[in-house]
This record gives structure tokens, C-alpha cells and sequence, in this order.
């Protein structure tokens, strides 16, 4: 069964280290996909992602520039990050991993997505809906996104690791009646 995501009851964040001190994070307000979900078998289960590259919030303007240019995103040349899942593992009735390729700059590499399933429920307004948690820890140097600068006190201004945390709502697509020719 098709289902597609809620963004507007979704969300795509990410944390980095800044300084080896802090953590900065950030999200991804315009993404959109499909999952095709099999409740009774979930490894036939897919899911594909794009998220828009200009709707990166870091909450400083200057930072998300940054950002957006050609030492990190370039968004003018690769305005989408995408996932495609190519395989579902189950792991119990409510965990389970969603390997995939994910795409950033052009480059495509390997993501493991840890995933809880929240359950589902059903909307005052008809619709079904289930939610998911999932989770992942990327090297950023991986898809090119190396820029960084040295700090005299040691260390750098940008940790390699980001981690990556998405809370996904999505809705079960209905097939709609064919309609009757005489």
C-alpha cells in the first residue's frame, strides 16, 4: 500500500559539533516521499525521500549561506538530497533498520536508518496514519562536504560526524474507484 509523508507533521533535523564544544542543529523544512508499506510483510516495505536543499534552518541566515554554498551543499548545482531504502530489516514488532542510498552533492553512499515504528491511528477526517522514529550517524567528509578550518586552541570549527533525527507521519493513500464507461 502507497502511503505518503505529512511533512507538516514531519521533521528532518541534524546536529554537528561546533568548536568541539557545542552542538549546532538544524532542519530541513520542505521534503516530501513515499512509502510503500506493507503492514503484513514490512521487508517488502520502500521508502523514497527528496528533500529540498534551500530549506536548510540552522537559525543564523549567515550560517545556512554558508551552508548552501559550493563548501558544503552547493545548492545551485545539487538543489535535492535524496534517500532511496533498498532494503527493510525487522528486528522485533516496533524496531527495525532501513538500509538505503543517500545522496548529497551528486555523491551517493550507503545509510543504515535505525527505525521504531510509534504505531498508527486513525484521523477525525478518516485517514490512516503511522509514525516513525528513525536515526543515523554520517561522516560528512563521505559526500564531500569536507570545508572546515583550524582552531588555535586545537581541534576544528566542524565535526565530521552529523547525526541525523527524523520524526515521519505519513498517510495511506486510498485507491480511488475506477470509473464506469458505458
Amino acid at each position: 500500500m502507497t502511503w505518503i509523508i505529512d511533512a507538516s507533521h514531519s521533521t528532518i533535523t541534524f546536529s554537528v559539533r561546533h568548536m568541539m564544544i557545542s552542538k549546532v542543529r538544524g532542519r530541513f523544512s520542505r521534503f516530501d516521499g513515499t512509502v510503500h508499506f506493507d503492514e503484513q510483510n514490512p521487508t517488502n516495505s520502500s521508502v523514497n525521500v527528496t528533500i529540498d536543499a534551500t530549506s536548510i534552518d540552522t537559525r543564523d541566515e549567515r550560517r545556512d549561506g554558508h551552508l548552501m554554498s559550493p563548501d558544503f551543499l552547493d545548492v545551485a548545482n545539487y538543489p535535492t538530497i535524496t534517500f532511496t531504502s533498498k532494503q527493510v530489516e525487522v528486528i522485533d514488532e516496533a524496531h527495525g533498520r532501513i538500509i538505503g542510498d543517500l545522496t548529497i552533492r551528486g555523491v551517493t553512499r550507503e545509510v543504515t536508518l535505525e527505525v521504531e515504528y510509534n504505531g498508527q491511528s486513525k484521523s477525525p477526517w478518516g485517514t490512516i496514519s503511522a509514525g516513525f522514529s528513525a536515526s543515523a550517524t554520517i561522516n560528512r567528509k563521505d559526500w564531500g562536504l569536507t570545508w572546515n578550518v583550524a582552531l588555535e586552541t586545537g581541534g576544528v570549527l566542524v565535526g565530521d560526524e552529523v547525526k541525523i533525527e527524523i520524526e515521519i507521519e505519513i498517510v495511506k493513500q486510498v485507491p480511488q474507484a475506477e470509473p464506469v464507461t458505458a
